[in-house]
């Protein structure tokens, strides 16, 4: 596997430090695929991941956030019963998977239901960053105190 350096790209680059991060962890990520998973457009500014955690409970699975990161963890408990194997077929494994959010992503909620975790997430623009529409005054016109905030 090549190794890549990413740091000739921000040498003049300021304020990208989180767009370099999500490129060298992309970079780093493990490949081994498990658990697979679905990332699907479920609506306008909604989203929902579903990935297939076979014979996890929920109280093996953790679900955390923090700057605009999802992480997904799954424990598997020891199994305490003495099982004689023929094939083992279903993957008995811990995991780990990360998410990059961007901006004003956030987790609405998460359910497990036969073998499939959803994760359901939401974009919530704050209404101050959303596009608003500028008056234009002419010459003439006075600007009454108070009406430039209604614009």
């Amino acid at each position: 596997m090549n190794a890549f350096d990413f740091s000739p790209l921000f040498r003049t680059a300021i304020g990208f430090d989180r767009l370099a991060h999500a490129l060298e962890s992309a970079h780093r990520s493990d490949g081994s695929g498990y658990p697979p998973y679905n990332i699907e457009l479920t609506g306008e500014d909604r989203y929902r991941i579903t990935m297939a955690v076979a014979g996890f409970g929920t109280a093996e699975i953790d679900i955390e956030t923090q700057d605009n990161m999802l992480k997904v963890t799954g424990k598997k408990t020891a199994d305490v019963t003495d099982r004689q194997y023929l094939h083992r077929g279903i993957a008995n494994r811990n995991f780990e998977r990360s998410y990059q959010l961007a901006d004003y992503v956030r987790v609405k909620g998460a359910e497990l239901k036969d073998g499939l975790l959803h994760i359901d997430l939401a974009r919530e623009v704050p209404e101050s960053m959303k596009p608003r529409r500028i008056e234009i005054r002419s010459d003439g016109e006075k600007l009454i105190e108070g009406q430039a905030d209604a614009a």
